[in-house]
């Protein structure tokens, strides 16, 4: 039997994408919601078993409010978090507010699902490769980074960052070249190993996962690309 439940996130065409996928498996989504301001108002209404409430910033002060709201008014939605790789302290934040589990958002639908699943069930939603690597930081904090956005960025070379920050701008190949000051063949190229390093298929992904983590944020606007109207001959004094 399918879970009723809605989907919350910042952006909506994630949690319309979501959405659907869910639904095409078989659950029953009241709602994705665009605001997660609004979350916790739209959840209380409406009343889902669960509610699968995407954040960029786990670790930010006041993000899970709303999951505090949502159990103290409707204690019996089980909230489960959608969001980038956590620090100890947006992991804990997330269970301290009372949600039931944290599914990282690069995780298949599968594993959504199955989280969905488990906390309608009254079980903790939490796969045990986060609590691990959650304690192993606690342990030895320089041993990885607690920022998924910042660990993203030091991937790409500040030229993969250009054109990664000018495809989520919706530049297209032509545009990226003119901006940059390359080849077509060249900004095509970078765009593949942008997406090869993202570990993601489509210029669409990379410009949502580089949304979700804040990479976009961290590298800062690039100077917009115009494409250069054709100058007309100059006449000839001779003639």
């Amino acid at each position: 039997m399918g879970v009723r439940l809605m989907v919350v996130d910042d952006h909506r065409l994630l949690a319309e994408a979501l959405a659907s996928a869910l639904k095409l498996r078989g659950h029953r989504v009241l709602a994705a919601a665009a605001p997660a301001a609004g979350a916790a108002e739209l959840v209380i209404s409406r009343a889902p078993e669960v509610c699968l409430l995407g954040t960029a910033t786990p670790a930010e002060p006041g993000t899970f409010d709303p999951v505090i709201r949502i159990k103290r008014e409707r204690p019996q939605v089980a909230v489960v978090v959608l969001g980038p790789v956590p620090s100890p302290r947006g992991i804990a934040a997330a269970f301290a507010a009372g949600a039931s589990g944290y599914v990282r958002h690069d995780e298949r639908i599968e594993g959504v699902e199955r989280a969905l699943m488990k906390a309608r069930a009254g079980e903790a939603a939490v796969a045990p490769s986060l609590l691990q690597g959650a304690f192993s930081e606690l342990l030895n904090p320089a041993a990885q980074p607690d920022d998924e956005g910042q660990r993203l960025l030091q991937m790409l070379t500040p030229r993969e960052v250009e054109v990664l920050v000018r495809v989520a701008d919706g530049e297209d190949t032509r545009l990226i070249a003119a901006g940059m000051g390359i080849a077509p063949s060249t900004a095509r190229t970078h765009v593949q190993r942008v997406l090869m390093k993202l570990g993601v298929g489509s210029r669409l992904e990379a410009a949502a996962l580089a949304a979700r983590t804040g990479l976009l944020d961290r590298a800062g606007p690039v100077a917009p690309s115009t494409i250069p109207a054709p100058t007309p001959e100059s006449p000839n004094p001779d003639s």
